[in-house]
């Protein structure tokens, strides 16, 4: 019996014919393969969410694929239409040092993985949704005659960088190293103002370990999929997501801010309970909260802190990063001792929590794009401090184009010899924890949008719909 409420689809219906003639409508399966490491794996579990409590026709299966090494965390969803399912080990090289590499033995397993999900006569194969590494996964959706997704987890400014570097170098013979430790700048489409070299990603001057090849690579296979959904909102991204119009890659759907808010952060051990009781101590807005991994250095005993230090990764290695098992040894000889009545060293953090915490006034960011999410939705003022990745380009784009942060050093690289002062480090929480009112009413502003545009109504929770609408009807009918 249909819902009183129900409105007719205009997208494909599925049905198929059971032994007893009776007509049964199949399900539309979706498979989300998430990069491993628990960062993308958080986000492609709440986007599934999102999803499968917008539509009842949608049931999600998520491929785990897991590093043979460092800690994996287990994953739950309270929606009965999401199911994981981790896939087996494989053994991987010595010399693997790259996402890539980790993906090739994986595409068999994902293979049969998809094989055995369509078994079953009820359930509609209705598409492929991979993450930004993941793009050798389209030729499997080809396999199976289904079209493919992209689900962005960084800024759509970043994604338009990323069809616009690459157009420049294949069809104007662009040459990154130009831009390599530079101060020349480029005008980009998707930024207000031209993004300086020194902020680009440094894989793309990475030649010999094939970092820019790769870099190309996967950006010329997100041309190929079906829809783009980017985990960012555009009131936030006006400029970027505009940039796009008129374009020739794929539809745009800005679908976030998607964030775990409930729970505390995924990923970590440590009991949060001392964490958060420390800070119920601390006047409001008095608290400057440092999560960077293990690099950098806290220049000035002015200001409260929480510090979430934690042991790097190996160079050239795709470990995990791990807490220390004493955090002293790595710093200050007596560190701990000074600091005792107005900071907290800690591993693991949870973030979410401690960014909701009405004790935190300032946040020292690796500029991540999920922990700049994060600091938005809760409306904290933020340092930039970038490390690797795309890091110091989100930084630049805080800073110069959006004026929502302030900068310690935007175009730091934890791979570089430079060292960051304890003076540009000083210059930068005292801006921080003093930052104008101009850059703390727009942070209020974004704040409430952040929680605005997710509910009904809204332009993310429209603009999901769209996507999903768009996927029903490129679902294919033979």
């Amino acid at each position: 019996m249909c819902h009183p409420t129900t409105k007719p689809s205009k997208h494909p219906i599925f049905f198929s014919l059971c032994s007893n003639r009776r007509l049964v409508m199949k399900q539309t399966e979706l498979v989300f393969i998430p990069s491993p490491g628990i960062g993308h794996l958080a986000a492609t579990v709440e986007i599934a969410k999102l999803m499968t409590h917008r539509d009842r026709r949608l049931s999600i299966t998520i491929l785990i694929m897991k590093f043979p090494f460092g800690s994996n965390d287990s994953m739950t969803s309270d929606s009965d239409s999401i199911r994981f399912l981790t896939l087996p080990p494989v053994e991987v090289s010595p010399g693997t040092t790259g996402i890539s590499e980790f993906l090739k033995p994986q595409i068999p397993l994902v293979r049969d993985a998809v094989q055995e999900l369509t078994r079953s006569n009820s359930v509609r194969l209705g598409g492929f949704v991979i993450d930004m590494f993941c793009t050798s996964m389209i030729d499997l959706a080809d396999e199976f005659e289904v079209p493919s997704y992209l689900f962005f987890t960084s800024s759509a400014a970043f994604l338009g960088f990323m069809f616009h570097l690459q157009f420049l170098h294949d069809y104007e013979g662009l040459d990154f190293n130009e831009f390599k430790d530079s101060d020349a700048e480029l005008e980009v489409p998707s930024y207000a103002n031209p993004v300086p070299g020194k902020v680009f990603p440094s894989v793309m001057f990475d030649k010999e370990g094939g970092g820019a090849e790769k870099f190309l690579y996967h950006t010329r296979r997100f041309r190929q999929v079906k829809g783009i959904m980017v985990n960012t909102l555009v009131e936030l991204e006006s400029h970027a997501i505009q940039s796009f119009s008129g374009s020739t890659i794929p539809p745009v759907y800005p679908v976030g801010p998607v964030l775990k808010t409930q729970g505390g952060s995924v990923g970590g051990q440590q009991d949060a309970s001392a964490v958060m009781s420390w800070l119920d101590d601390q006047p409001p807005s008095s608290v400057v909260f440092l999560c960077f991994g293990s690099m950098g250095g806290f220049g000035g005993d002015q200001h409260r802190f929480l510090w979430s230090l934690r042991q790097p990764s190996p160079k050239g290695k795709i470990e995990s990063p791990s807490n220390y098992a004493k955090v002293e040894e790595v710093l200050p000889e007596g560190f701990l001792q000074w600091t005792a009545r107005i900071g907290k060293v800690i591993g693991w953090a949870p973030q979410v929590a401690i960014l909701a915490h009405s004790a935190v006034g300032g946040f020292v960011s690796h500029c991540g794009w999920n922990s700049t999410l994060e600091s938005i939705y809760d409306g904290v003022p933020v340092a930039t401090w970038p490390m690797f990745a795309e890091q110091q380009i989100n930084a630049f784009q805080m800073v110069k184009d959006l004026g929502l942060a302030v900068e310690i050093k935007m175009d730091y690289n934890k791979d570089s010899s430079y060292v960051v002062s304890a003076q540009e480090i000083e210059i930068g929480l005292q801006n921080l924890m003093n930052i104008d009112n101009e850059v703390r009413k727009k942070r209020e502003e974004m704040k409430k949008i952040g929680r605005k545009v997710m509910i009904e109504g809204g332009s993310s929770h429209f603009s999901l719909g769209h996507f999903i609408e768009d996927m029903m009807s490129n679902i294919p009918c033979n």
